[in-house]
């Protein structure tokens, strides 16, 4: 895929430690709509590649808005685009969607904690443009910290759809979940971003009440996983080309050493850019991009962090 070269528009500090970078094409053309949800690799100016949510109106060809909280711990990523300028030059990617909009739901519930906020904002644009049933339910630790406060304050159509909810403690947070959870029917979905803990204490509420498959997430962060006892076992792509997969390296980087191209980003299992599909055998998914419905499928998986239940896999590189 190729990139396309952008030039920041616009820079506002959102919060402290927040800023909103307003992008457009570098050659002047229009964007193509994207979709609720999606998110795009951005290279920074010091060349780090880092995955950023959109959270403007997916409508919206002549500009994408992202925000960029700045991590105590980045490894020059956050930090470098907390650097930028307006008429800066950066480069972004196509968007990717992982956190789609369910159509069958009668009803949507959006629940944001921090900067998680940014995926869900870009949903909530979607749900008001088709009519749907939405509420957006926005926890953070004080109204100084959040981003996009005077936006979901303003915009008469998000008044009686957004609730904020600043300073409730995280031991808190679950006898608020439950009552937002009270009532909700079968066909209801419900959509969550921020951080893990908090994500985790959304899934638990709300899971037994709709379904685990009916809670989507979008993840900021790999998961830990132990290592320690993987084995190796047999890779076939659908060419017929097989390759012997290491207990100490991934699918992805053995096909990558082998010259197979695979389109890849975070490699972390966060991203969903290198997901495959999966014709025979049985994957073990450890990455944080494919929903639980998708993992229970078994019939993709990312090839930069999941491994094989099987002693073989055949795949076909999407």
């Amino acid at each position: 895929m190729s990139n396309t070269v952008v030039r920041v528009a616009e820079v506002v500090e959102e919060a402290p430690g927040i800023r909103a970078l307003r992008l457009v094409r570098a050659d002047g053309l229009p964007f193509d709509p994207h979709p609720a949800g999606a998110h795009v690799d951005v290279t920074g100016p010091t060349g780090i590649l880092r995955q950023y949510s959109l959270c403007g109106r997916p409508d919206d060809t002549a500009s994408l808005l992202i925000a960029v909280k700045r991590e105590p711990d980045s490894r020059g990523g956050s930090a470098a685009l907390h650097t930028v300028s307006e008429d800066d030059k950066l480069e972004i990617g196509e968007p990717r969607n992982l956190l789609s909009l369910a159509p069958e739901a009668d009803r949507h519930v959006l629940v944001a904690g921090g900067i998680g906020v940014t995926p869900l904002l870009s949903l909530a644009y979607q749900l008001q443009a088709d009519g749907a049933d939405f509420e957006l339910h926005y926890f953070a630790r004080s109204r100084e910290s959040a981003a996009f406060v005077s936006l979901l304050e303003e915009r008469v159509e998000f008044r009686d759809r957004v609730r904020l909810r600043f300073g409730v403690p995280r031991a808190d947070q679950p006898a608020v979940l439950r009552e937002l959870a009270a009532g909700l029917g079968a066909a209801a979905h419900v959509y969550t971003c921020g951080p893990e803990g908090f994500m985790d204490q959304v899934i638990g509420v709300f899971a037994p009440v709709v379904g685990e498959a009916q809670v989507h997430v979008e993840h900021f962060t790999a998961a830990e996983v132990d290592t320690s006892g993987d084995q190796p076992f047999t890779v076939e792509l659908d060419t017929g080309e097989v390759f012997e997969i290491p207990a100490d390296k991934s699918i992805l980087s053995v096909l990558t050493d082998n010259g197979i191209e695979v389109f890849k980003s975070c490699e972390e299992g966060i991203c969903g850019s290198c997901v495959s599909g999966v014709l025979e055998g049985i994957p073990e998914h450890r990455d944080q991009c494919l929903s639980a419905s998708d993992k229970a499928a078994g019939d993709q998986m990312a090839l930069c962090v999941s491994r094989a239940r099987s002693e073989k896999l055949v795949i076909e590189l999407y």
